[in-house]
């Protein structure tokens, strides 16, 4: 293989980290402005911020950001100048990789090969996630789908790291956590795929139980 593609949510960044940081950033506020009992609050921000993604038309890209602004909006009159520097810090205090994620980074940045990133986060916050895990600086290319305008599964997304990278979609391989949006969609370009922790299907070429077994495939 030529390249290494991994997605960043799910991948390299342990979701359930992102849910614990969420939990205390929502804490925090209400106990700093009284917004109510916090699991409540916490129900109505996650519930804005998952409509703000529900409601974006086919694969057009939508910010995070954005729905973060919508989801306070809902659950109380907070400045941002006062939520954002609480949301970054409970953020990056919180968030964990996976296990194997930066050692198998780190190991296949030394061989002769393409390391890229294709991700649906906005850039800012990806290049911030990789420079928590200290990672950022080992990969060849980073492309979001903040940069194309278009998410996963389109086509879009994944023609635009394999041009970046200037390599064969049959001599790159794709790690995803999501069948129909990472597998199925680098599949339809002509990738290789290497499905963690995402449901059975025709368009996994390998299944990753731990990510250090991504080393003896390459």
């Amino acid at each position: 293989m030529d390249a290494i593609f991994w997605d960043i949510g799910g991948v390299i960044l342990d979701s359930s980290s992102v849910r614990t940081a969420h939990e205390r950033f929502v804490a925090e506020l209400c106990e700093r402005n009284a917004l109510g009992e916090p699991d409540e609050v916490l129900g109505t921000w996650r519930a804005e911020l998952g409509a703000h993604f529900r409601e974006r038309e086919g694969t057009t890209f939508r910010s995070a950001r954005e729905g973060y602004e919508r989801a306070m909006a809902a659950v109380g009159d907070v400045p941002a100048e006062e939520w954002e520097p609480i949301f970054e810090r409970t953020l990056f205090d919180s968030i964990e990789p996976n296990p194997g994620a930066v050692e198998t980074i780190e190991a296949l940045s030394n061989r002769e090969l393409h390391l890229g990133v294709i991700s649906d986060v906005d850039t800012a916050e990806g290049r911030r996630i990789l420079e928590t895990f200290d990672v950022h600086d080992r990969f060849d290319s980073i492309t979001t789908s903040e940069m194309v305008g278009r998410t996963k599964p389109d086509p879009a997304i994944f023609e635009a790291a394999l041009d970046a990278a200037g390599v064969d979609p049959q001599r790159s391989l794709m790690i995803g956590d999501r069948y129909r949006h990472d597998v199925e969609g680098a599949k339809r370009v002509g990738m290789r795929t290497a499905a963690y922790g995402t449901e059975d299907g025709p368009a996994i070429d390998y299944r990753l139980s731990d990510l250090r077994e991504l080393l003896e495939i390459v």
